[in-house]
């Protein structure tokens, strides 16, 4: 089968798509609306720092226990296990009328968005034809990208004109729908198979990949980047002086659709390289800008740049790290990008919070292009040492003939 006639968009292909896209939903839909429901239950500041750290623990503790999972259960059933702890996580806020049993669920959320957001990943390779990885990875995200820019306004609308109430009834069918479509995927019971292939995992293997330790360094930095403009880009905007920073959000998410429409197929067809250069580029230009915004204008660029260079890195790595490993070890590459990814967001969110305390907002972004810097030079220090190991092969071939 060529690369032109690679069947991507299988039923199965678009079910498992669409049920990424409503967990996401009911994930993201708590993103602004859960902090002010701890206030709203008599928690402080402090409580709702508690909130967003438990389910980052939470979610990167369970995947140092992926291979058990899978091996026990095989894909397939310890997805569905996954979707429906965020399941009951979802209907239970309803019963959570104190900080402590909030924060309690939380535990059971992160548990469970670890574990699914880490098979999704893991299994979406297995339906998407190798020559269209890179593409298929850019279109599945597309459902998060949706997911990112629809549930937080529209979870902001729903305590504003109904209740939280209703908010958690509306999360609860997000993951209901997540687990229908899931239903109806033919995705096949691989148990035993896992069980063949399993081996020994040391507890630094269970956190990062071997075979993708670089890999798994660039996206640690990345995370780090992102932490700063998911927690801190609002205060920049009120720092700055400029309303409506909601807007950024809006045109990063657009900007991010629209870059992921068009950089899977050049990963494909010309290599990581190819897209990696250009996204960091525009990526660490965002920064720039943003850290110098003064205007609606200037934060919007900045936006758009920042959502460019989102739209390309996020999906190229994460194939990138896919191409490099065995089918054995897709759950482990996808354990170690998520994994990396959260613990610089969480580390970026605590240290750059220390710096905009002592240096301002600003501050953050200006921190974060020189990270972005250290990403590009890493990355070429990398693509160098690569051509180099190839052209002394092909001198010790030519030697040998």
């Amino acid at each position: 089968m060529t690369t032109s006639t690679a069947s991507l968009w299988t039923k199965n292909f678009i079910l498992f798509t669409i049920s990424n896209t409503f967990l996401f939903s009911g994930f993201h839909i708590f993103l602004p609306t859960l902090p002010v429901y701890v206030l709203h239950q008599g928690g402080t500041s402090t409580d709702v720092g508690l909130l967003s750290a438990i389910f980052v623990f939470c979610a990167i503790l369970v995947r140092f226990f992926t291979n058990n999972g899978i091996k026990k259960w095989g894909k397939k059933y310890y997805l569905y296990i996954g979707c429906i702890l965020c399941f009951v996580a979802a209907i239970s806020y309803i019963l959570a009328t104190t900080v402590p049993r909030l924060l309690s669920l939380r535990v059971v959320h992160g548990l469970g968005f670890g574990i699914a957001t880490t098979l999704y990943a893991a299994i979406v390779i297995d339906l998407i034809p190798k020559s269209r990885r890179g593409e298929g990875i850019g279109y599945f995200g597309l459902g998060t990208t949706l997911a990112m820019a629809i549930a937080p306004g529209l979870g902001v609308w729903i305590v504003d004109n109904f209740s939280f109430t209703s908010l958690f009834i509306v999360a609860t069918l997000s993951q209901i729908l997540a687990l229908l479509c899931l239903s109806l995927c033919s995705i096949p019971d691989d148990r035993s198979i896992q069980a063949e292939t399993q081996e020994k995992i040391s507890l630094i293997d269970k956190l990062v990949e071997k075979e993708l330790l670089f890999q798994a360094y660039l996206a640690l930095l990345f995370g780090i980047c992102i932490g700063g403009v998911l927690n801190f880009i609002a205060l920049l905007a009120q720092e700055a002086h400029i309303a409506n920073a909601g807007a950024f959000f809006l045109m990063c998410t657009v900007c991010i659709f629209l870059s992921r429409l068009i950089t899977g197929r050049i990963f494909d067809k010309k290599g990581p390289a190819w897209v990696l250069f250009p996204g960091t580029i525009l990526f660490l230009l965002g920064f720039v800008v943003l850290a110098q915004s003064k205007s609606m204008t200037s934060f919007l660029i900045a936006s758009s740049l920042y959502g460019l260079g989102y739209g390309t890195i996020f999906p190229a790595v994460q194939a990138w790290m896919f191409n490099l490993v065995s089918p054995a070890k897709r759950s482990a590459a996808s354990a170690t990008f998520y994994n990396m990814i959260d613990i610089g967001n969480g580390v970026g969110s605590i240290v750059l919070g220390i710096l905009a305390g002592k240096l301002g907002y600003a501050s953050i972004y200006w921190c974060s292009a020189i990270i972005m810097g250290i990403f590009f030079l890493s990355y070429t220090w990398f693509v160098i040492q690569q051509k180099c190991a190839a052209a002394n092969n092909l001198d010790d071939i030519e030697a040998k003939g």
